[in-house]
């Protein structure tokens, strides 16, 4: 069985987040440490615990999850550009384990970025 994390509390809305956009798919909210004028958090509502674990989506649950994270993008109108993360494992600084997609903009990005 897999650990209840903060993102699972969030999405079942019982630890407040500022809430950007929500679907039936995913819920988007912004990063308490964000890394640029704008950064959020786009979290799928079916839980997996990483980008390396996606295919226990399956193919159209994820497609759909992939076509969510274009549309919060979209709505956060980041004409000039962004940068979407996913981190993956120790040393890609997963912290929590739910994938989550970082959308990061309102600003040049830098490369390479780590």
């Amino acid at each position: 069985m897999q650990q209840d994390t903060i993102f699972d509390k969030i999405i079942r809305k019982e630890i407040p987040a500022d809430i950007v956009y929500e679907d039936d798919v995913v819920m988007a909210i912004k990063d308490i440490n964000p890394q640029g004028p704008i950064h959020v958090l786009v979290l799928p509502k079916n839980k997996v615990t990483g980008f390396d674990r996606i295919e226990e989506m399956g193919a159209v649950e994820a497609g759909k999850y992939i076509i969510a994270i274009s549309k919060v993008a979209e709505k956060l109108n980041l004409k000039d550009g962004y940068r979407i993360v996913f981190n993956v494992g120790k040393h890609g600084q997963q912290t929590v384990p739910y994938i989550h997609a970082h959308i990061i903009g309102g600003r040049q990005m830098g490369w390479p970025p780590g």
